[in-house]
């Protein structure tokens, strides 16, 4: 229901806004809010239509994993960690090892590869699921966790950065590893107390402990570097991890005497289905979305926090980054287009620039999320998930600003 009453909050205040506009003599917030029903809907159809290939590529590489027990390799050495964030998931289930590969994909700014293992993820964790339209413990355990967006090697953004002319485009590097991570964090123990899982257990403990440290010798590795080496290496680092993901799914398939083109086959026929599920959801989504930015609702929340701040005595250098943050929960490429804006407009090497490419590389597109994997697997009852998505996505936003004020303030 959370999902229900956001979905028809963005049309009402779009059409609000709209109402007031109308009546002031602007009658162009209605042409606007028309036109984005019809771009989006092409949006959300072309995504998920896009989306095919990938989809067919990476659930076809995961079958070959799972038939040479590839995965289950995985699986079995992070399982004493996720078999307690997950405690509804049997040891031995191939969602474990979904779920393991997605993470490691995300962390690694694989996109395009980390979507689909994430929606064979939920799918094989809806396989455990009792009640098919509500979403279960670890459901959203996973979803929420993929929303914080934990990324080691933000690429894009650095990428983009160095297309619009910052003088060292991996200079946001550590400022976003240390967002993400505490985003990440604060999601996991928030929905780990709403879950009543117990964040004391001793192995449990000692993982968040063993990560946090692998996190601080990334950040002191890449901290102690030559700083016009960081993308470079970020740029091999994951290729390699790409390649050699793939490879050694093959060489044990190999080994093990598996058909690895005829599982392939059998996994990658998977993809267009899940394609087609989601396009509904998706293009639900992004037309309220889309409706929303169109009517000036956006902007006017934008600049309603502005004028909030300003009574607080907040420094106004933030202002011109939050439009990111805001829409950052709501649509990915939005997100970036207001990223790019604000380099272009205050130089990509400003304070506004570098901030608002902390908040796009601190948490992922909550919303999207949502209604891509809920879509997937047919669940309407999401129950904390949004809630908790949120939370991240806040705690994202005030770490991504106390980070810009020690860098760069």
């Amino acid at each position: 229901m959370t999902l229900n009453y956001i979905w028809l909050g963005f049309f009402l205040t779009a059409l609000l806004v709209g109402v007031v506009k109308l009546l002031g003599g602007d009658a162009s917030a209605f042409a606007a809010m028309t036109q984005a029903t019809f771009d989006s809907a092409k949006t959300g159809f072309d995504i998920s239509i896009g989306l095919t290939g990938v989809l067919t590529l990476w659930l076809g590489l995961m079958k070959v994993g799972e038939a040479g027990g590839a995965i289950g390799v995985v699986a079995k050495i992070v399982s004493p960690f996720f078999r307690r964030l997950f405690p509804e998931v049997p040891p031995d289930h191939p969602a474990l090892g979904s779920i393991i590969m997605n993470f490691s994909a995300n962390m690694l700014g694989l996109d395009n590869a980390a979507t689909p293992l994430g929606l064979k993820a939920m799918n094989e964790l809806q396989t455990l699921n009792p009640e098919k339209d509500t979403a279960t413990n670890a459901q959203i355990m996973f979803l929420v966790l993929n929303t914080s967006g934990l990324t080691l090697i933000p690429i894009s953004i650095m990428v983009y950065r160095a297309e619009l002319g910052a003088a060292n485009p991996a200079d946001v590097f550590l400022p976003i590893l240390i967002t993400t991570y505490f985003a990440t964090l604060a999601a996991l123990v928030g929905v780990a107390l709403v879950q009543r899982i117990n964040l004391l257990d001793p192995v449990l403990l000692g993982w968040l402990v063993g990560v946090t440290a692998l996190v601080s010798a990334i950040v002191w590795g890449f901290s102690s570097m030559p700083r016009e080496q960081v993308q470079i290496i970020s740029n091999t680092v994951a290729n390699v991890t790409l390649i050699g993901v793939i490879c050694s799914f093959l060489i044990m398939a190999l080994v093990r005497k598996v058909n690895a083109y005829e599982a392939f086959i059998e996994g990658a026929k998977e993809g267009f289905q899940v394609a087609i599920r989601i396009i509904p959801y998706l293009v639900a989504l992004l037309v309220a979305i889309g409706v929303f930015r169109a009517s000036g609702a956006l902007d006017l929340l934008t600049q309603g926090l502005a004028k909030v701040l300003a009574l607080f005595g907040v420094d106004d250098r933030i202002i011109p980054a939050l439009p990111t943050a805001l829409m950052k929960p709501l649509s990915g490429s939005g997100a970036r287009g207001m990223m790019v804006d604000a380099m272009k407009t205050y130089g990509a090497d400003s304070f506004a620039g570098r901030l608002s490419a902390t908040f796009q590389g601190a948490t992922d597109t909550t919303f999207y999320i949502l209604a891509l994997y809920f879509g997937s697997v047919g669940v309407k009852k999401t129950r904390h998930a949004v809630s908790m998505g949120l939370f991240a996505d806040i705690v994202g936003v005030i770490v991504a600003i106390v980070m810009a004020y020690l860098y760069w303030g």
